[in-house]
C-alpha cells in the first residue's frame, strides 16, 4: 500500500496542550525522582490531560529498548543498567501523586536472562506492601515467550495483566519485526488459564494499513485466548523515523469496532486517542461477568 505521508490530521485528533499547574508539578516531581514514564518516552498525545489529572504510567528497566518496532518512539540501542532503587522511587511517586490505580510498563530487555520479569515482580511486591488499597496493572513485553518469566510477574499478583498485540498479523513483519503474532496470542491465553483471577488485557492500533476485516479477525483471535479487555486507538506517527500513518480512522468506525468486540464478549475501549493505559483505572471497573457470552 502506498504511504500517505502528507495526510492531514483530522479535527478530532487535534489535542489542546494546556500547561496547568498540576501538569508542571507532576512533571517536576517525576523528574526529581529520576523516573521514566511511557507518557514522555512514547510521546503520548494524552500526556497533558493525564499529568494534569495526577496520572502517569511508569516505564521501568530504563528508557532504551533492545528492539526496533516501526511504530514506537522509545529509544533503541545499548540498554541501561537496571536501577535497583526503582521500586522505592515509584512507591514514593505513588504517594506524592495519590494514585489509586498504578500502571507499570517497560522497555523490552532481551539482554536480561528473564527479560526483566524479576524486576517487574520486585516493583509490584513493593507497591503491594506500601499501597495495599491501590490496584496494580502491568503492561509487559513478550519475554521471548518464556513462561517462567511470565510466572514471575503473575506470582506478584497484579490485578490486570496487559500484553499488547499492537497490530494485525499481516503487519507484524513491518511493525514488529522482532516479535511474533501467534506468540503474543499464546501469552494472553497462558495468563488467562494460569491466573483466572487476574484480568487480561491487550491493545492494538488502527491506521497502519490494516483493513476492517483484519481488525475483526484480530478481535476473534483475541476472544479465543480468553482475554477480557481490549483497547483500540489511532496510530500517530511519533517521528519521521517511524512508520507513516496510512489512514485516520473516524470516531464512527471506532464505535463500530467497539460494538463488534462487545458482541464477542470483550470489554472494549475504542477511540482516536485511546491508549492501553489511558483511563486505565476505568478499564478495570468494567463488570466483565455481565458481558455477553462469546459466540
Amino acid at each position: 500500500m502506498e504511504s500517505h505521508n502528507c495526510l492531514r490530521k483530522p479535527e478530532w485528533l487535534r489535542v489542546r496542550l494546556p500547561e496547568t499547574r498540576d501538569f508542571v508539578r507532576v512533571d517536576r516531581d517525576l523528574e526529581k525522582l529520576h523516573l521514566n514514564t511511557v507518557c514522555r518516552s512514547a510521546k503520548c498525545p494524552n500526556i497533558f490531560e493525564c499529568f494534569s489529572r495526577n496520572v502517569a504510567t511508569f516505564l521501568i528497566l530504563g528508557k532504551i529498548c533492545t528492539r526496533n518496532c516501526g511504530f514506537c518512539n522509545v529509544k533503541k540501542g545499548e540498554p541501561e543498567r537496571v536501577d535497583l532503587n526503582e521500586a522505592g522511587k515509584i512507591s514514593q511517586a505513588v504517594s506524592i501523586l495519590g494514585l489509586r490505580h498504578i500502571v507499570i510498563t517497560s522497555v523490552t530487555r532481551d539482554d536480561l536472562d528473564d527479560g526483566g520479569a524479576g524486576h517487574f515482580a520486585e516493583v509490584l511486591d513493593r507497591l503491594r506492601k506500601d499501597h495495599p488499597e491501590s490496584t496494580l496493572e502491568v503492561l509487559v513485553p513478550d519475554f521471548q515467550g518464556e513462561r517462567e518469566a511470565i510466572d514471575k510477574v503473575l506470582e506478584a499478583g497484579p490485578d490486570v495483566f496487559g500484553h499488547n498485540l499492537e497490530t494485525i498479523r499481516r503487519l507484524y513483519p513491518r511493525a514488529r519485526p522482532e516479535a511474533d503474532y501467534s506468540e503474543s496470542l499464546g501469552i494472553l491465553e497462558y495468563v488467562r488459564n494460569a491466573a483466572p483471577d487476574i484480568r487480561v488485557k491487550t491493545g492494538i492500533m488502527a491506521g497502519l494499513g490494516e483493513e476492517d476485516v483484519e481488525i475483526y479477525e484480530t478481535l476473534k483471535d483475541i476472544c479465543g485466548t480468553g482475554c477480557q479487555i481490549v483497547t483500540i486507538g489511532q496510530y500517530l506517527r511519533p517521528s519521521k523515523n517511524n512508520l507513516p500513518v496510512e489512514s485516520y480512522i473516524t470516531p464512527e468506525k471506532f464505535a463500530a469496532y467497539e460494538v463488534t468486540g462487545k458482541k464477542m464478549g470483550l470489554a472494549m475501549f475504542c477511540g482516536p486517542l485511546v491508549r492501553s493505559s489511558y483511563h486505565a483505572d476505568k478499564h478495570g471497573e468494567q463488570d466483565i461477568e455481565k458481558l455477553p457470552v462469546p459466540a
